[in-house]
């Protein structure tokens, strides 16, 4: 590996102070965005959020939107509260966005809705180096989601942090094809993808082509990034929402992979290299309603707080194990509702600030 010695003009050697500093997904966590359950709903029916979230329901209007049931809430913001209160004991400082009413309707020229939750920072914003970008969300009803942390940004963009946004997706129905094959229903007009979709390894970045982000929201990424760094796509590993329940780097030269979803036929080039961990079968664990927002991958959804310590689902012994064994400590907790919210540890979380430099790891 290689430190990067930039000549003042690259994307990633920007001002020399600012509160947002993350150049991969293990260094030292020094800083937080941890989401928050309080409002959450699933939003009134379209058709982006039965063709990429809901289409087992079978037909648009089956989708069961409304508010999520109080004790769900109420439990995932006490867990919530718990997992703030652990990182700050060992030091890390937490952030919180701001309560909004997810019920109140926002509209476009093309479509109206209403809103979904702030429950995964992790969904809206890519933290690169010292700046923040928003990306540009493929459901209408997180269109407005960054609004929840504004304050935050006005801080790290007058900090010195570089703060982007990503074209706004028109997100027309002429988006989203209920007809196609899983992986292929985000259409392909204009770059639309979630944060998410994205796992960062210093000047090497890893973007998963599916139903939550399409190849021009890769190509975008890699212009935005400019030349220091490279956007891998990866393509037909996984078709559904996100990257951080099949593909998990844990240091550097160490990656947790999904065994249902990677295999050597589309294995990333760039993760040839790294030993393999393979994660053990997921103990099966609760939901809510006819069906969950989360397949049970959810729990290998964890956060990494640095090289030898991860925060992971208290659930899963067998990934608590093998953790351990490959010299990793795990800080057990658990979000009860991960399945019915559709995340966990490292949905729920944003690093902002982590101890360390930017460096190639090939």
């Amino acid at each position: 590996m290689t430190a990067y010695a930039g000549d003042g003009e690259g994307f990633a050697v920007t001002n020399p102070f600012s509160l947002v500093d993350v150049h991969n997904e293990w260094d030292p966590l020094e800083e937080v965005i941890i989401g928050t359950a309080t409002g959450a709903r699933v939003p009134i029916p379209d058709k982006g959020l039965f063709t990429l979230e809901y289409p087992e329901y079978g037909t648009v209007d089956k989708i069961p939107s409304g508010p999520y049931a109080r004790h769900i809430v109420e439990e995932t913001e006490h867990e919530l509260s718990m997992l703030c209160d652990e990182l700050t004991k060992i030091g890390v400082k937490v952030r919180r966005p701001e309560a909004r009413d997810h019920a109140a309707k926002l509209a476009t020229p093309d479509w109206q809705t209403d809103g979904f939750y702030d429950y995964c920072p992790r969904d809206v914003f890519l933290t690169v180096g010292r700046t923040v970008i928003e990306t540009p969300m493929v459901l209408r009803s997180r269109f407005l989601e960054p609004f929840a942390y504004k304050n935050m940004l006005l801080e790290f963009f007058e900090s010195g942090a570089r703060w982007i946004s990503a074209p706004k997706p028109r997100l027309g129905d002429d988006m989203y094809d209920m007809d196609a094959e899983p992986g292929r229903r985000l259409g392909n007009l204009e770059p639309a993808f979630d944060a998410a979709n994205v796992m960062r390894c210093g000047t090497d970045l890893l973007y998963l082509v599916s139903d939550s982000g399409n190849e021009l929201g890769w190509k975008w990424l890699q212009s935005a990034l400019g030349d220091t760094y490279t956007v891998h796509p990866c393509r037909d590993i996984y078709t559904g929402t996100h990257i951080d329940t099949t593909i998990v780097p844990l240091r550097p030269g160490l990656v947790l992979l999904n065994p249902e979803r990677v295999n050597d036929n589309n294995m990333p080039d760039y993760l040839r290299g790294w030993d393999h961990l393979w994660c053990p079968e997921m103990t099966e664990t609760e939901y809510a309603g006819e069906y969950p927002y989360g397949s049970p991958w959810v729990g290998m959804n964890l956060l990494v707080i640095r090289e030898d310590l991860v925060v992971a689902d208290e659930r899963q012994p067998a990934l608590l194990r093998a953790l351990e064994k490959h010299g990793i400590n795990v800080l057990p907790m658990r979000l009860t509702h991960a399945r019915t919210l559709g995340g966990s540890f490292h949905c729920v979380s944003l690093d902002i600030r982590r101890t360390g430099t930017l460096e190639t790891y090939r």
